[in-house]
């Protein structure tokens, strides 16, 4: 592994922080692909090559899990009719629709009360908040590993957290038993080379990285450092030019800025999480 390999270190990490940060990183290729991750909302209709979906449940299930419990599971979505929907229940994402399918991953434990019920055993631990978080986690993990290993096959990703908008009706599209619900979907699918995809800038790494203890004050020179990083990324992009700090501001601000999730601890124990 070499440090800081200075032609392409340099400029994956100036597409990566907006040029303020290209100081020496270890680097390899592998680091070089993780660098150089995008979200793709443009996708070609092309169906995907035959076992790239099992290939990327392979590369799921090779992640780290909780005790080895497993508690995640994932459904390929290629149904355009089901896409359509999802599309719908997401706002109106249309690459949704567009791309070949969508992975939905679940926060599953079903299979595990299915377990139970077949030996007579007790299932109180799973009405615990500690296992739903689990589940989660578990499905976080497995689906980034996807990611890495679909961007290595040349394929695009974005993950859908509005699916979260409206967890029962997801979860009624791919007719999910109790205790079980999609956390977030995972579109994949052939980038529209004619629309790319660029490099989004993150926070600087000092706002980031602490060491041996957590600073909070001193991260608001580079917030407003970073702030017209993304100024610059959304005027180049053509998006609104509204900074970092604005989309943190609404997102928080009150309930209704959360479209619908401000209600999930209610869906989620609709759909059978007791979340003690």
């Amino acid at each position: 592994m070499a440090l800081d390999h200075p032609q392409p270190a340099a400029a994956a990490l100036s597409l990566r922080y907006g040029a303020q940060q290209t100081d020496g990183v270890l680097w390899n290729d592998t680091i070089a692909a993780l660098l150089g991750h995008r979200s793709v909302r443009a996708y070609l209709p092309d169906a995907l090559p035959p076992g790239t979906v099992e290939t990327l449940v392979a590369a799921a299930q090779s992640a780290a899990t909780s005790s080895n419990l497993q508690l995640w599971s994932v459904v390929a979505v290629a149904d355009l009719a089901k896409r359509a929907r999802l599309a719908e229940l997401a706002g109106g994402q249309k690459h949704i629709a567009q791309a070949p399918v969508i992975l939905l991953w679940i926060a599953d434990l079903a299979r595990a009360h299915l377990l139970a019920a077949d030996a007579g055993e007790s299932v109180e631990g799973l009405d615990y908040l500690e296992s739903f978080t689990v589940a989660a986690i578990d499905a976080a993990l497995a689906a980034q590993n996807a990611v890495v290993a679909a961007e290595s096959l040349g394929l695009g990703t974005v993950y859908i957290g509005a699916l979260r908008n409206q967890p029962e009706a997801v979860a009624q599209v791919i007719d999910l038993p109790p205790r079980a619900a999609v956390v977030f979907g995972l579109v994949v699918g052939h980038p529209d080379p004619a629309l790319p995809a660029a490099v989004k800038p993150r926070l600087p790494r000092e706002a980031i990285l602490h060491h041996d203890s957590y600073r909070l004050g001193s991260q608001r020179a580079p917030i407003a450092a970073y702030d017209e990083t993304a100024r610059a990324f959304q005027a180049a992009q053509g998006q609104d030019v509204v900074g970092w700090r604005a989309l943190v501001l609404g997102r928080v601000r009150s309930a209704g800025s959360l479209n619908g999730r401000d209600r999930l601890k209610q869906a989620l124990r609709a759909l059978g999480f007791l979340l003690r």
